[in-house]
């Protein structure tokens, strides 16, 4: 039988991911898609904050932003990111690092028109990342934006999809004793087959 077995089998390591994802949302009581999304700024300084991860693809992973935000604009710098999906109910993470490239078409433009339109005109008013003066200034602006892109706003040109392909994935699941269960699937480029590795504790 090989090591690799129970919650860690499969040759496809987004079927795990997809697996794990469908199991956590039957357990986790908030927000089971959430991922602690990490990037470097201009001087290499690491920066981290939470964001929904919103598809996991036949190869990638799929988030969405505004554009103008600060990860946008480190993610911009390298073209990378990394995130670590956590869920406490289930002792177990998964870890994925890899190159990036934005989702600006279809895909992005039917995930807008599916939000609430509250959020949705959010998405408009918010100058994301950047100082402001008070709640009754964003407020102010969410009025001003719902006057003016109604009930059915378009996608704003300035928000959209990142998609996370990744060069890495580590499954980890808590063991007794902290002698918990890693395995690394790594491939030199995107187009390489995965090597698969257990890791030690």
């Amino acid at each position: 039988m090989s090591d690799r077995d129970g919650l860690f089998a499969g040759d496809d390591p987004f079927a795990i991911a997809r697996a794990w994802l469908a199991e956590a949302e039957k357990t986790e009581p908030n927000d089971p898609n959430a991922i602690a999304l990490a990037t470097v700024d201009a001087q290499g300084l690491p920066n981290a904050r939470m964001v929904l991860l919103k598809e996991i693809e036949d190869d990638a992973f799929l988030f969405y932003t505004n554009y103008e935000s600060v990860k946008a604009g480190e993610i911009a710098l390298t073209n990378k990111a990394a995130f670590v999906l956590h869920w406490k109910s289930l002792r177990r993470q998964i870890r994925v690092r890899g190159v990036t490239e934005k989702e600006e078409g279809e895909k992005a433009d039917a995930y807008y028109a599916s939000r609430a339109l509250q959020s949705r005109l959010g998405a408009w008013a918010s100058q994301q990342s950047r100082p402001l003066a008070s709640r009754r200034e964003l407020m102010a602006e969410v009025a001003l934006v719902t006057a003016r892109r109604g009930v059915s706003p378009q996608r704003p040109p300035f928000w959209g999809g990142f998609r996370l392909r990744p060069l890495e994935i580590e499954f980890w699941a808590d063991g007794a004793f902290r002698l918990h269960d890693r395995f690394r699937w790594c491939r030199d480029t995107l187009d390489a087959e995965w090597k698969i590795a257990r890791l030690y504790p």
